[in-house]
């Protein structure tokens, strides 16, 4: 029997290549989705934390989406926050969402401050030196055909020169003046958060109860970044992304269902012949519905695997492509992928395999 499931198989090279290609792209597709979203959210949390912050202070309608809210809160905040006995930094930062050539947030940062809750490693060049200067991360550096110190770049629909270049993981990947940042975006005086460093963890609640204690200060939130950091996960992503995930899965399903339907059926109009052999000596139904099914099985193993090397491949394709963003292959979506590529295969053979089964004998050694 697995003499003549595997020969089966290998009569029809083409065939079970195109089924084998469906399945491996249903899990290519699972994989480097996900892993392209689970990767967005590591390297969110590997930054932030990088900024060496303890607590981030910001308005009441903040976002999920850092940034989005705009800048809402004033600079002169950070004088009152300073002043708080527990705080002994505070550092306004001004964040410009950007969605030109690539999608992004750009910091205004007061240099200062911001260095202040834990330094920058510069690779190379230094600290801002005028108003129109940038300062990239090792990994926005590498982006496109490259940029190195003294080049000039657009941003915000400005010429930049770009002063330094520092080691990633400081929150953004490209940063400028807070000031220049006001100016660009008609928000002179504003931030759109602070991050804070205390003098130790244990009185970060207490920090809370001062901040809110503030005349006018109410309405902020306060929030350890621990905790902040808890709500980065893939159940409190904005409903679109979630939503786009799902309509990727199914679609990878229904690839994988309608190409294994095509496969198995063909096969069963063609075997017929075959299959009245089968019957005539003797085999039952579930003989017959067991070798389409195992014939399926091995497609959808053979399928999974070079999905999975081929995951691996587009995964270091998009490093060297993109070297911003991060894709993450996780076993447990890759146990998901196995087993949802099996589903949709199996599914697509029920139909074949069970019209195989109900062929009359006398039937199908008549069939020419």
């Amino acid at each position: 029997m697995n003499k003549l499931v595997v020969g089966n198989l290998v009569h029809r090279p083409l065939r079970s290549s195109i089924s084998v290609l469906a399945i491996a792209l249903e899990v290519i597709l699972m994989l480097v989705i996900t892993g392209i979203m689970i990767g967005s959210l590591a390297d969110t949390k590997s930054r932030t934390t990088g900024i060496g912050a303890d607590m981030i202070v910001t308005p009441s309608s903040s976002s999920f989406v850092r940034g989005v809210s705009g800048a809402p809160l004033s600079v002169k905040v950070g004088g009152i926050l300073e002043k708080l006995p527990h705080v002994q930094v505070a550092a306004p930062v001004a964040i410009q969402l950007t969605t030109g050539s690539a999608f992004e947030n750009i910091y205004g940062i007061d240099f200062a401050s911001f260095n202040a809750l834990k330094p920058f490693r510069f690779v190379s060049g230094g600290p801002f030196q005028g108003p129109y200067d940038i300062i990239f991360d090792d990994v926005a550096s590498r982006v496109g055909k490259g940029h190195k110190v003294g080049d000039v770049v657009q941003v915000l629909n400005h010429d930049f020169t770009i002063r330094g270049i520092v080691a990633h993981g400081k929150g953004s990947r490209k940063f400028i003046p807070l000031t220049t940042m006001g100016e660009l975006t008609g928000a002179e005086g504003k931030a759109s958060l602070f991050y804070l460093k205390t003098d130790d963890e244990k009185n970060e609640e207490l920090v809370k109860q001062e901040v809110v204690a503030q005349p006018g200060m109410s309405q902020y939130q306060v929030q350890t970044l621990a905790e902040m950091l808890s709500t980065v996960t893939q159940q409190n992503l904005p409903t679109v992304f979630t939503t786009g995930i799902n309509v990727v899965i199914g679609i990878a399903m229904i690839i994988g269902f309608i190409v294994i339907f095509q496969s198995m059926y063909t096969a069963v109009l063609e075997r017929t012949r075959d299959i009245g052999i089968l019957k005539s000596l003797g085999a039952t139904q579930w003989t017959i519905i067991h070798v389409v099914l195992r014939e399926t099985a091995l497609l959808a193993i053979a399928g999974v695997i070079v999905g999975f090397g081929l995951s691996f491949v587009a995964k270091w394709a998009l490093s060297v492509w993109f070297p911003s963003l991060l894709v993450v292959l996780t076993p447990l979506w890759m146990v998901r992928a196995t087993t949802l590529a099996f589903l949709g295969a199996l599914l697509g053979a029920m139909y074949p395999a069970w019209k195989a089964a109900r062929k009359d004998p006398i039937d199908a050694l008549a069939y020419e």
